[in-house]
């Protein structure tokens, strides 16, 4: 269980951290219809079959970042890899948590200006087989509910 619980940490650390970069998406900025849209999302990471749902609020300012993945409290990740276009996007990179553990993550998928889907894994040491994991994305509202957490 322990291991399951770190792979869904560091994979929901890393989709949700994909962002933290502050290289841009692709070659240049992206073009507004290029990238998702603020309001109200709903997301869900899965790792060895653990799947975890959150709500969050995303402000027009906070929209690269959410895009680009999303970050946690809990995982610091960094993208050499990251390519970000057309519809489609690849990601690959490492995060470290508070404890100085590290994960290697590789991200794919797709995004349209209302949702996304990434697909890889995570590999929690070196040389051990990438543990399969996914983010799926989607935006409930242009508007945030009262109450709403905001991201």
């Amino acid at each position: 269980m322990k291991t399951r619980f770190l792979a869904l940490a560091a994979v929901g650390g890393a989709v949700l951290a994909l962002g933290a970069s502050d290289r841009p998406f692709a070659a240049g900025a992206p073009a507004v219809q290029d990238t998702v849209l603020p309001g109200y999302w709903e997301y869900t990471t899965s790792a060895v079959g653990v799947r975890d749902t959150e709500r969050k609020c995303v402000r027009p300012s906070e929209i690269n970042r959410f895009f680009g993945g999303l970050s946690t409290r809990r995982w610091s990740c960094t993208y050499p890899v990251r390519e970000v276009g057309g519809g489609n996007a690849r990601f690959e990179g490492t995060c470290r948590d508070r404890k100085n553990r590290t994960v290697r993550v590789r991200l794919s998928g797709t995004y349209r200006q209302e949702s996304f889907t990434f697909r890889g894994g995570a590999q929690l040491a070196r040389g051990t087989p990438y543990l399969p994991a996914s983010i799926t994305a989607n935006r409930i509202s242009a508007t945030c509910p009262a109450g709403a957490e905001y991201f």
